[in-house]
């Protein structure tokens, strides 16, 4: 009898037990958890983090500078083996009429030397041949005075025959004419330069502009990427050829007219040269 009460009394208080059991583990658990005030006021009380500055990250145009897909440099080394040999013509090009400008400019101050030491040498001395010896070796101005001397010593045979005032004048004129083709020398590559290198860049620009409608073709759509590379390969080429041919132009015409200032120098010491020998000065 005692158990069985015992056993009912305890079904009765378990619902109890367990519902003061429920209730109060928030108040524990509240007790632990310190209040919202408090936790705010030590977090103010702590010492803020110092920031640390990020480094500033790379601008991006840099890297796209340095790897433009639409360079001279990509040009070369994307292009085939037609667009290379229109460039490395067009090089060959400008390189030749740079050479030519810069070396008959630099033969053109030297004949100008030459023909004010022809004023203070050559015309102060008692006989052509005393003059002759004062003038520089290789000069054009010592050239034409060997060919009259030369000329006064072969009027003998059949070339005798002929009139020596005309045979003395022959002589010098064909020196005088070998002088100025020598000034010549080269004009003709600047000549060619300036008329075909816009031709030669043009080609490459036809053949740039070919490459960027089979892109075309072959991608089915007229899309920018697929024809900027053809088409700035084709400005490109178009830029070359003018900057080749420009100062092959130029030059062509600045050195001509420089050249017919050095010809007038030298033709007016042929015809005083030719003048002076036929007085009997040419002997020692």
């Amino acid at each position: 009898m005692t158990k069985t009460f015992l056993a009912r009394l305890a079904a009765v208080a378990a619902p109890f037990v367990l519902a003061f059991g429920l209730g109060s583990a928030p108040q524990i658990a509240g007790a632990q958890t310190p209040p919202a005030p408090q936790a705010a006021a030590s977090a103010a009380a702590a010492p803020a983090p110092v920031a640390v500055p990020e480094k500033p990250a790379a601008a991006p145009s840099a890297a796209a500078k340095m790897d433009n897909p639409y360079g001279v440099g990509a040009l070369w080394s994307q292009s085939d083996a037609v667009a290379k040999a229109v460039l490395a013509i067009l090089a060959i090009m400008s390189m030749g009429s740079w050479y030519v400008i810069v070396t008959k400019l630099l033969e053109q101050m030297r004949m100008g030397r030459q023909a004010r030491a022809v004023d203070n040498e050559f015309w102060n001395a008692g006989t052509v041949q005393a003059g002759t010896a004062r003038l520089a070796e290789g000069s054009p101005f010592r050239f034409i005075a060997d060919a009259g001397m030369q000329a006064t010593q072969k009027h003998d045979g059949l070339r005798g025959k002929v009139d020596f005032a005309d045979f003395v004048d022959l002589c010098i004129h064909r020196a005088t004419e070998r002088v100025q083709r020598r000034l010549s020398n080269g004009m003709s590559l600047l000549a060619t330069v300036g008329s075909t290198a816009p031709f030669v860049g043009l080609f490459g620009t036809v053949w740039g502009i070919y490459h960027a409608l089979t892109a075309i073709g072959v991608a089915g759509q007229a899309s920018i990427d697929k024809v900027a590379g053809p088409v700035g390969e084709a400005l490109i080429m178009t830029a070359i050829g003018l900057a080749v041919a420009v100062p092959a132009v130029l030059g062509y015409n600045w050195l001509l007219r420089r050249n017919i200032t050095v010809m007038d120098d030298v033709r007016e010491f042929s015809g005083e040269l030719h003048s002076v020998i036929l007085t009997g000065s040419a002997a020692v």
